[in-house]
């Protein structure tokens, strides 16, 4: 009766990584989600956020290194130590990672304007330019919606600055 209570309890200390690892990084953290969602914090918001965004980065980091990751028999464990770490509101390392990891790199990102400018197909064509892509969407879409479009980019511009997840008034 000892030999197969020893048994099992090896195979669970072998396999802690199987059987904890879902209820660290998805069990827990899904369940804190929905109630910070139903909270007016914006405290725990972030720190949901923040562990879905480095949960998603550590999942792309495994699907798109895996042959190496294979390679370290202690990778399952470390990855239950640094979720955990992730995940447990007394070491708030998710927030810690994004504050003085990822946010300085979307930082430098953010200020790169994405805008598309189509270059000349040749000198004797109408430069493709930003105003006529503005005439062409014109054409094709109608004065108002083009109107509705700069609209909802003035009122984006305006809310960048003025961070707001939901109204007062919203009720779940």
């Amino acid at each position: 009766m000892g030999g197969s209570g020893n048994n099992f309890l090896t195979v669970v200390a072998k396999n802690i990584d199987v059987l904890a690892g879902p209820l660290v990084a998805l069990v827990y953290p899904l369940y804190a989600s929905i109630r910070a969602i139903e909270t007016k914090s914006r405290a725990d918001d972030q720190q949901w956020l923040t562990y879905w965004v480095l949960y998603s980065l550590i999942t792309l980091f495994e699907l798109t290194f895996f042959k190496v990751i294979e390679w370290f028999p202690i990778w399952p464990y470390a990855k239950l130590i640094a979720t955990c770490w992730l995940v447990l509101p007394q070491f708030n390392g998710a927030a810690y990672v994004y504050k003085h990891y990822v946010r300085p790199i979307y930082k430098k990102r953010e200020n790169v304007q994405m805008w598309y400018v189509p270059k000349k197909k040749n000198i004797f064509n109408k430069p493709d330019d930003v105003l006529t892509a503005a005439e062409k969407y014109i054409e094709e879409h109608g004065p108002e919606a083009f109107e509705r479009l700069i609209s909802k980019a003035d009122e984006a511009r305006a809310r960048k600055h003025n961070y707001m997840i939901f109204d007062d008034d919203y009720i779940y």
